[in-house]
């Protein structure tokens, strides 16, 4: 093909692949399974193996051909390219959120225990390579990735589960979490020395004894700790440098490019370039970017990394995969894998304090595999030392001990008694819950909360960016903080609540002051007097939202709150709302906050609210009027009730689309004096002619 030709193959193919990513991570998310592992599954069910090698019209071959021989994988090297790219983001992302002071500080029970994970996984896994491949080694090129693969831990996924059962600030909770710290860093490094002693491998260039190996592992752990160690003693002029790019966008993508750069160094030396863009990321977790870095490069993080799992699940060969050999080895691969999650880091739990039970929940904690698995089969693939068989085991592994760990966790921790030896302070938490109204007030609660805490000198982990999940610690206070759209939850020890609370209430006074002195400084009945003065466009929505049946000309009540209650009735007579009491109260809510009444005779109450489930318009009309505290003190005439879902729908366009239309005098008055519903549909929509329908049942009186 020529590259007109390779470009639009790429096109068609990208497209595919967001949709289907986007449809199979709501999929799964929606029976509780993390959204990657319906990427990864939509990956298997487009890809070359499965629907994506059928051919039709325009793609004999099908939309995602296998490549020939000589490029050795499953898709073409253009997309593994974007899937490479992917990956680089998604450790670049890993790095800002590792805890780096408390991998340094925190907890010795931490890293013993992620010491003794990463120890035992690797070993296991190994071996698991030696019994059942045919003429294998210890030091075999296939073991040692089976090994790097068992060490993965996806701790996400585990903190959600701590978050739910309100375990997060436990001993075993505390301990998880800082052990993955642990885990997620010493992986890294494990997988450097392996790359570094498979390369001498495959050149032939020496022999492999104990002082080789040793020398390998010197120099790949060399590289690694040497460019970290200048990344962190050089942080702040790294970070000083980014700034002068002046605008956050621009300092977030050169961030971004240092890490390209640095995993193509890496890449040069034999290692990993997931390697180089963990310590762009982690040289940067410190500084003051940090959060708006990973703030700024979210949208290009939702874009790559499921393009990546994707691509991963369409190497999966189908029928390989559901081969016996292939199935038993993945089992006892998978066995092995949460076996030595168990013994590795329960084991040295049992040493540090913990008993039977907490030992068990520490070890089945660390089970999930995930991203990082995924993507160091990744580089086995393409550098051939993994074969489709072997890549087949190694999704089975992710797949179940992802599914799987989420139960096998909530069963251990439902096991009555504490986990610890002797009771500890962490064991006596306590809850507090804060309802702010709105998703958006909740977010900027959160946001000024974790940057207090920061200044107070709390190591703050975004534990699950999309599911609202954070942590805080310092020293043996640990609090965690979820947020559930318009609800914040906190869980800590209750001899830290006070702590807690204060900062919350401190949070919430110096917001008060900053709207206090936003209102001050801007007066809102002068600007909504101005709103809608001069032309305005209008809305094709709007045209297609007023509908005959939700229009009264003539409205019963007298007062402003029944003539509120008739026009929410109107939706909700005729199916327009999902719950008419939800939406009631969030239209009284928001006349509580300024009064709708605009002048000239119109009042445009509105609302965003949980109890729509589309955007939906009602009209009334009262030619007596009434006092509806209007701008010109006039009465009300003109009613239009615009109500719209919570988190959808061009709410604002239509409401400015509405006063563009009754921002015209004749338009006004015609409306208002309109003799039946067909003539007021024309004067909104500008059209000529009356149209025809159906006559209606009024809704009964509030």
């Amino acid at each position: 093909m020529n590259v007109t030709e390779v470009m639009a193959e790429l096109m068609f193919q990208l497209g595919i692949i967001i949709f289907a990513v986007r449809l199979g991570g709501r999929l799964v998310k929606k029976v509780g399974i993390p959204s990657v592992l319906g990427e990864l599954l939509a990956g298997v069910a487009i890809g070359p193996y499965a629907l994506g090698g059928i051919g039709f019209p325009g793609f004999p071959e099908g939309l995602f051909p296998l490549p020939g021989p000589e490029v050795g994988m499953a898709v073409s090297p253009v997309l593994y390219a974007f899937a490479t790219v992917a990956s680089i983001i998604l450790l670049f992302a890993s790095g800002l959120e590792t805890d780096l002071g408390l991998f340094l500080r925190y907890s010795v029970a931490g890293g013993v225990i992620g010491i003794g994970g990463v120890v035992f996984s690797f070993v296991f896994g190994d071996l698991v390579g030696v019994v059942l491949l045919p003429g294998a080694g210890f030091l075999d090129p296939r073991c040692m990735f089976l090994g790097i693969l068992s060490t993965a831990t996806s701790v996400g996924i585990t903190a959600r589960i701590l978050s739910d059962q309100k375990k997060m600030d436990s001993p075993e909770g505390v301990t998880i979490l800082a052990a993955a710290v642990f885990d997620d860093v010493l992986g890294i490094i494990a997988l450097a020395v392996v790359l570094g002693i498979v390369a001498v491998i495959q050149s032939g260039t020496g022999s492999l004894n104990g002082l080789a190996i040793l020398g390998i592992a010197g120099k790949a752990f060399g590289i690694w700790l040497g460019f970290t160690a200048l990344g962190l003693v050089f942080s702040r002029q790294l970070a000083k440098f980014l700034k002068l790019f002046k605008h956050t966008h621009d300092f977030a993508v050169a961030a971004l490019g240092i890490a390209l750069i640095l995993a193509g160094f890496f890449e040069k030396q034999g290692l990993a370039m997931i390697i180089g863009a963990y310590i762009t990321g982690l040289s940067l977790s410190k500084t003051d970017i940090a959060p708006i870095i990973q703030e700024r490069i979210h949208s290009i993080y939702e874009f790559f990394v499921p393009i990546f799992f994707a691509v991963m699940g369409m190497m999966v060969n189908v029928r390989e995969i559901i081969a016996p050999p292939v199935l038993i080895f993945g089992g006892v691969y998978t066995l092995m894998a949460v076996l030595s999650k168990v013994i590795g880091c329960g084991g040295p739990a049992l040493l540090l304090g913990f008993n039977m039970k907490g030992a068990l929940r520490i070890g089945a904690g660390m089970v999930p595999r995930g991203e990082v698995a995924l993507i160091i089969a990744g580089i086995g693939m393409s550098s051939g030392i993994l074969d489709n068989s072997l890549f087949g085991v190694i999704i089975l592994m992710t797949l179940i001990t992802t599914v799987a760990a989420p139960p096998l966790l909530s069963v251990t921790l439902k096991i009555p008694g504490m986990g610890t030896r002797q009771a500890v302070k962490e064991d006596d938490s306590a809850t507090a819950v804060w309802d702010f109204y709105s998703d958006e007030i909740a977010d900027l609660v959160i946001d000024t909360l974790l940057t207090d805490l920061r200044a107070e000198g709390f190591y703050v982990q975004m534990m699950n960016i999309d599911e609202g999940l954070s942590q805080a610690r310092k020293d043996d206070v640990s609090i965690s903080i979820t947020e559930e759209e318009n609800t914040v939850t906190i869980v800590t020890n209750k001899a830290d609540m006070p702590f807690v609370k204060t900062a919350v209430y401190e949070v919430i006074l110096g917001l008060n002051n900053s709207i206090q002195q936003l209102k001050e400084s801007a007066d809102p009945k002068a600007l909504q007097k101005d709103m809608f003065e001069g032309e305005g466009r209008t809305s094709q929505d709007l045209r297609s939202l007023i509908v005959p049946e939700c229009i009264s000309l003539e409205l019963r009540g007298e007062t402003k709150d029944e003539i509120l209650t008739e026009m929410v009735n109107i939706l909700a007579f005729h199916g327009k709302l999902e719950d008419r009491d939800v939406v009631l109260e969030d239209v009284f809510q928001r006349e509580k906050t300024m009064s709708t009444g605009m002048e000239h005779g119109i009042a445009l109450p509105h609302a965003k609210s949980d109890g729509a489930k589309d955007i939906c318009v009602a009209v009334g009309i009262k030619k007596t009027g009434i006092d509806f505290e209007s701008m010109d003190n006039e009465k009300a005439r003109l009613f239009i009730l615009l109500v719209s879902p919570r988190k959808t729908g061009p709410h604002i366009q239509i409401l400015a689309a509405i006063g563009a239309v009754l921002n015209d005098d004749t338009a006004r008055e015609q409306i208002i004096n309109a003799k039946t519903r067909d003539e007021v549909i024309a004067l909104f929509c500008n059209n000529s002619g009356p149209q025809k329908t159906e006559p209606r049942q009024e809704p009964a009186e509030a």
